[in-house]
């Protein structure tokens, strides 16, 4: 089936990009904000933010560089507050220093009850885990309640529109590594035509390819275990970086590298030119494959 356009609607609140952003989109009633930390007090006379919804709080790690993201759900309460006054509370908590800005999920038409955003806060939850971008920072794994099939269905529609949403802003903390393949990660097939490759050398072999950001290292992949003499800096940080997901020697995650060089580098533990590097079945360089394109 053809993926079809669509239509969204970013209001800047404040006239600037940097500042809180209104998302809608067309044949949606979800209601989506993008609200900077330093902003929140701005907020205090909308009254979708007072009702309840989902939302996300973002920031980076200062120990590791990682993104970091909680998910939550705020309920609207007698007294008018809802998910604007949950987010002042994190604001205020020190153990949640980290983040520095909020996207909110809410409708236009108040239409989420106990039930909705639990389902929600849950599905989302398991979303971000499996995608492994993010460092998802919730103690314990949100119940999901009980929802009938229709209300199931409503809410997965509910969770695309929002998928999209997420990443209009900026946030691919959905997407797995593969920029939303039509395919399985199956190492055999082509996916968004970019070709599958190989590195092989003496003490390492893996498989991996281009995506729209970099260059994917799929989980397998045999690694080098000691650095040469000559390895730079730059990857010893990437070997220490993703020290976790090297195990005796094989990388046990879909890795993510902002290069075919820098991916080259972390699977030979040496400095190494990418684009010659990998090759695709035919036995042609990265260079190569790309010099060809129209």
């Amino acid at each position: 089936m053809a993926v079809r356009g669509k239509s969204i609607n970013l209001f800047l609140m404040d006239g600037t990009a940097v500042g809180r952003i209104k998302c809608t989109l067309a044949n949606w009633t979800g209601v989506a904000y993008k609200i900077p930390r330093t902003e929140l007090d701005k907020c205090k006379e909308r009254e979708d933010l007072k009702q309840s919804g989902v939302y996300f709080l973002f920031g980076i790690s200062d120990d590791t560089g990682e993104n970091i993201v909680y998910i939550g759900q705020a309920g609207a309460r007698k007294n008018g507050e809802g998910i604007l006054y949950r987010l002042q509370e994190h604001k205020r908590d020190g153990s949640k220093d980290y983040w520095t800005e909020a996207v909110v999920f809410t409708t236009s038409n108040n239409s989420f009850g106990p039930t909705e955003i639990s389902y929600l806060e849950n599905r989302f939850f398991n979303l971000a885990k499996d995608a492994k971008r993010y460092n998802v920072k919730n103690n314990v794994d949100p119940t999901s309640g009980h929802v009938t099939e229709e209300k199931e269905s409503e809410l997965e529609e509910f969770i695309e529109y929002a998928e999209i949403v997420m990443g209009t802003f900026g946030h691919r903390v959905f997407d797995s590594l593969e920029e939303k393949p039509i395919y399985k990660v199956v190492e055999d097939v082509e996916i968004n035509d970019e070709p599958l490759l190989v590195l092989k050398t003496t003490k390492a072999e893996a498989k991996g390819r281009r995506t729209n950001e970099g260059f994917v290292v799929y989980k397998g992949a045999s690694v080098s275990v000691n650095p040469t003499k000559s390895c730079p800096e730059t990857i010893l940080n990437l070997r220490n970086k993703y020290a976790e997901r090297v195990k005796d020697g094989v990388l046990i995650e879909d890795t993510l590298f902002t290069s075919p060089s820098a991916a080259a580098g972390f699977v030979t533990y040496a400095s190494a030119n990418g684009i010659i590097m990998w090759l695709d079945e035919k036995g042609r360089t990265l260079r190569e494959i790309e010099s060809n394109e129209d």
